[in-house]
């Protein structure tokens, strides 16, 4: 309910305004916080894709046979793709960082990403990068190519690899964008 007597000169609420912006650095964290962990949301996805690719292997490995996933005829992985797996424990640091606006976790999170998410795709796509190729260009050589389940492999691995850059990237940039963020929160911090 509003009054309608007479109101002070000067106060017509308007000199209060600048007292309720937020400050950009909080704007900046809230929201690349909450898209970060939607990138590690998708990390976790494409770990649940990249695990179930290893699973054969790994099996083999501990000398455990399950017939109806050795008759998928997976190839053997890589050790890109091992190195790749190693880029999931950072989530774990990311979401630490996010709770606590740590700028050292966060720091540590981006060159982990570029250590053993960005690094072992990119070595991905020049492996494959010959076999692609020629499928691409149908080459007279197209008996060179590895097929799974009658789909090139190659084709495959770069249809991950480009989700994987992307999320990375994103996630790279999310991070910064919070460092960034938090720096400035505390450089305003001592300006006080």
């Amino acid at each position: 309910m509003s009054s309608k007597g007479p109101t002070i000169a000067g106060s017509d609420g308007s000199d209060f305004s600048h007292r309720q912006k937020v400050a950009d650095h909080y704007k900046i964290s809230v929201q690349n916080k909450s898209r970060l962990k939607y990138c590690i949301l998708f990390h976790y996805i494409l770990f649940f894709l990249m695990g179930a690719k290893l699973c054969p292997d790994v099996l083999d490995r501990l000398d455990i046979f399950v017939l109806e996933i050795e008759e998928l005829e997976i190839p053997k992985p890589l050790l890109w793709e091992y190195l790749w797996c190693l880029s999931l424990p950072a989530s774990f640091l990311a979401l630490r960082a996010i709770k606590h606006n740590c700028i050292k976790n966060i720091s540590f999170y981006i060159k982990w990403i570029i250590s053993f998410g960005v690094l072992p795709v990119v070595y991905g796509f020049f492996i494959y990068l010959p076999e692609v190729y020629t499928f691409i260009t149908k080459s007279p050589s197209t008996e060179s190519i590895q097929l799974w389940r009658n789909f090139p492999y190659g084709i495959l691995w770069y249809i991950f690899i480009a989700i994987a850059v992307q999320i990375h990237g994103f996630s790279i940039y999310f991070a910064l964008n919070l460092k960034n963020a938090w720096t400035a929160r505390g450089t305003a911090q001592k300006k006080k």
